[in-house]
């Protein structure tokens, strides 16, 4: 730390307040825009996984519906005509 001190300093001599001063607004808005980005990618994530639970409840009522439709109430037998 003591050599980045000193490399500083002979590098910006007077100017190094200045020079930190941009630095750590430089700093600042990376950060800021760092924060709006995973923001984004939070709000994508939440509202895929709202979407996804909304599907997979359609999914399983629709299962559901089918499965009642495909099986019988109980066991048949092809139905008797007489003959005439």
């Amino acid at each position: 730390m003591v050599v980045i001190g000193v490399i500083a300093v002979v590098l910006f001599g007077g100017n190094l307040p200045e020079v930190a001063r941009k630095l750590g607004g430089s700093y600042r808005e990376f950060r800021r825009g760092l924060n709006e980005v995973q923001q984004q990618f939070r709000l994508a994530e939440y509202e895929a996984k709202k979407n996804l639970s909304v599907d997979d409840k359609a999914s399983k009522k629709t299962a559901e519906l089918a499965d009642d439709e495909d099986e019988p109430a109980g066991p048949q037998a092809p139905k008797f005509t007489p003959p005439s």
